[in-house]
């Protein structure tokens, strides 16, 4: 038995990893990665076969954010040109549920910029996802709106938002150096408050913004801590105009090292590749699929995804399936 396999084992057992185990996983030489690979997806099978859940994503509102986050081409430091709006109407986010239900999304992301959602746009999103699930019974809706208070995480509940989702983005000793504008503490108390309202929590990172890789095994470590049902893995595309541009630190196979030890940390949980898959993975994409078991089709916020034929066909060659049923917190805690 190699290593890997050894990690696996300690996964599937519910144990936790060594810091040496973790490490092993991102210094994984490449000649051993698809070793590597096997282990992890023994772990993915074990908890959720060959399905692949679909999550599309509508950008509500964007740009004209008062945040300073580095990498965001959103935030009032960015000088990137994009287009910028405020919050839709109603009428087309409840568009936008429909061109996901059509896709086979079974989630649909409402995402704002901002540092948190004001009276108005709340009022706008609330009602939108009373709509929503009238019209889609099935579907899975998530709300990105920023930190959140007490009274806007219930309203949210009370519409029926089934996920919220709030990154961490990075780890707590990285933080400053990604944002100043508000505090890595205030990210997880956003995260606490929505699982407190009964809305299953969502929380990711963006890996190579300049990290370490102690770093990246302390966010992972951290999303287990939070409990987060859904742990959406970006990897940083560096938009001119941001305070990150020009950075170009991943590598294809170092992004599928990452999604493996995201896997081995958190076996039970939904692991999304999200923005930067395209542009990070490259031609590697569909190996992703061996430890993650979710991914973003479509547009992301301020970037262009892959077209969704490709996507659909990337799931057909490597024999995947849709996953339609929803993953709630019950579900997840069965798993464990």
């Amino acid at each position: 038995m190699n290593i890997y396999d050894v990690i696996a084992e300690t996964s599937l057992a519910g144990n936790e990893l060594t810091d040496e185990q973790a490490m092993a996983v991102l210094d994984c030489p490449d000649d051993e990665l698809l070793l590597l690979l096997h282990a992890a997806y023994k772990v993915r099978r074990n908890f959720y076969g060959n399905k692949v859940k679909l999550n599309m994503i509508i950008n509500t509102k964007s740009g004209l954010c008062p945040e300073n986050c580095g990498y965001c081409a959103q935030s009032i430091v960015s000088q990137a040109p994009i287009e910028k709006y405020s919050m839709m109407k109603k009428d087309e986010i409840v568009t936008g549920a429909a061109r996901a239900a059509e896709l086979n999304a079974g989630t649909y992301c409402i995402v704002a910029s901002g540092r948190g959602p004001a009276s108005r746009e709340l009022d706008i999103v609330v009602d939108a996802v009373k709509e929503i699930k009238d019209k889609h019974k099935g579907m899975t809706v998530c709300a990105c709106l920023g930190i959140l208070k007490p009274e806007q995480a219930e309203r949210l509940k009370e519409a029926g938002v089934d996920r919220y989702n709030h990154n961490i983005n990075t780890s707590s000793n990285h933080h400053q150096n990604i944002t100043t504008s508000h505090t890595y503490d205030d990210r997880v108390n956003t995260v606490e408050m929505a699982k407190a309202s009964g809305i299953s929590p969502c929380s990711g990172v963006i890996v190579g913004m300049k990290e370490s890789k102690e770093d990246v095994v302390h966010m992972a470590r951290s999303l287990k801590v939070l409990d987060a049902d859904s742990i959406p893995v970006n990897f940083l595309h560096a938009v001119d105009g941001t305070p990150l541009q020009g950075t170009d630190e991943l590598t294809p196979r170092y992004c599928l090292k990452v999604l493996c030890l995201f896997r081995f940390i958190n076996p039970t949980k939904e692991i999304r590749i999200s923005g930067g898959r395209e542009v990070n993975l490259r031609s590697l994409q569909p190996f992703g699929l061996y430890p993650a078991n979710s991914i973003f089709i479509g547009d992301y916020l301020t970037t262009e995804g892959q077209e969704g034929s490709q996507d659909w066909k990337m799931l057909e060659d490597m024999g995947f399936e849709v996953d339609l049923e929803p993953l709630n917190r019950e579900t997840a805690k069965a798993l464990t």
